[in-house]
């Protein structure tokens, strides 16, 4: 009797974790709009259009602009379910490259001289998003990064070189998305 009885509450209690955890499940997808890779998209919402990011600053290397426009779409198409559109999406970006900027980030002494310990490079991007299902969430905003690197480091070495730029935009690329759809 005792192990019908254990049987009994082991069957039930299994069954009430299911039933919660679907509910649990239910509850999350009902909201339709809360997704587990933290993105908080209106179910309407189902295209995204991300115009040529182009580079208005006077410095920065030639590719900065396809490599940053592309680097955008990628990462919209690794994070949402949203499909890409040339124009006119639900979703849309366009904007610049403001400023590509060197300066020195930590000023030391070498035999009396003043040099760069270390040389930052900002960037900084000016963003246009609408939101054409819920205009209160569009948005025109400059958003900036930056890395330092070595002073001894060549800072032509580091417009020639598409990964270390692309530590700095990677970093751009995150606060727009987070901005324009996980709202944070």
């Amino acid at each position: 009797m005792r192990l019908l009885a254990v049987s009994f509450f082991s069957f039930f209690s299994r069954r009430a974790v299911s039933y919660q955890l679907i509910a649990f499940s239910l509850l999350l997808s009902g909201c339709g709009i809360y997704s587990f890779n933290g993105t908080n998209i209106d179910p309407a919402v189902r295209t995204i259009s991300i115009g040529t990011i182009q580079n208005s600053s006077p410095q920065g290397p030639a590719f900065l602009t396809q490599r940053f426009t592309e680097d955008l779409k990628d990462y919209f198409q690794r994070n949402t379910n949203l499909k890409l559109v040339p124009r006119d999406g639900d979703l849309q970006f366009d904007g610049n490259i403001v400023a590509y900027d060197f300066s020195p980030a930590s000023i030391q002494k070498v035999n009396g001289v003043d040099q760069a310990g270390s040389n930052r490079l900002t960037i900084q991007v000016k963003i246009r998003f609408t939101n054409t299902k819920d205009d209160k969430q569009s948005f025109e905003q400059v958003f900036q990064n930056f890395d330092d690197y070595p002073g001894t480091r060549n800072i032509a070495t580091i417009n020639s070189d598409p990964s270390a730029v692309r530590t700095t935009t990677n970093k751009i690329i995150t606060d727009i998305f987070n901005k324009s759809v996980a709202n944070w």
